[in-house]
């Protein structure tokens, strides 16, 4: 399972032109899953960025996690970060796991953030969406579970 995270001010995700998902302060948590991905990879990621110290102390320094910070989270499936495209120039996704599943486990990771009691929204599932973001820093990272 792969995460690529962005602290943001402000994030969102429209379908169809309306609102889906709308944070402030947080991170945004493009999530993609692997056809061998277990909820035990979902539980470690989840784990992973609920104590990832990503958001500034007082001092400006990454000193707090989300959990610190009280900051939100707003998810949004993104299969193409399993996208291979060593050959040819069209990316495979024979990586990436088959949609009943990956949404099963996307479903799992966001509860498990939202049971820590932060905001948590989330794109739709399998839809075309638009998503617009402030980053903050700009701080990014990827971010995997052991079996990625």
């Amino acid at each position: 399972m792969r995460a690529l995270i962005q602290r943001v001010i402000r994030a969102e995700v429209r379908v169809d032109e309306k609102i889906q998902g709308l944070i402030g302060r947080g991170m945004l948590v493009l999530l993609g899953v692997a056809a061998n991905d277990t909820e035990k990879d979902a539980d470690y990621l989840a784990d992973k960025l609920i104590h990832l110290r990503i958001f500034s102390d007082d001092a400006g320094k990454m000193n707090r996690s989300a959990l610190d910070a009280s900051a939100a989270f707003l998810v949004v499936s993104q299969f193409t970060l399993y996208g291979d495209t060593r050959k040819g120039r069209r990316p495979g996704f024979d990586a990436a796991a088959p949609p009943e599943r990956a949404r099963a486990l996307y479903e799992h990771f966001t509860q498990r953030l939202r049971e820590t009691g932060l905001q948590t929204q989330t794109g739709l599932f399998q839809a075309h969406m638009e998503v617009e973001l402030i980053n903050d820093g700009p701080v990014t990272f990827l971010v995997e579970s052991p079996s990625s």
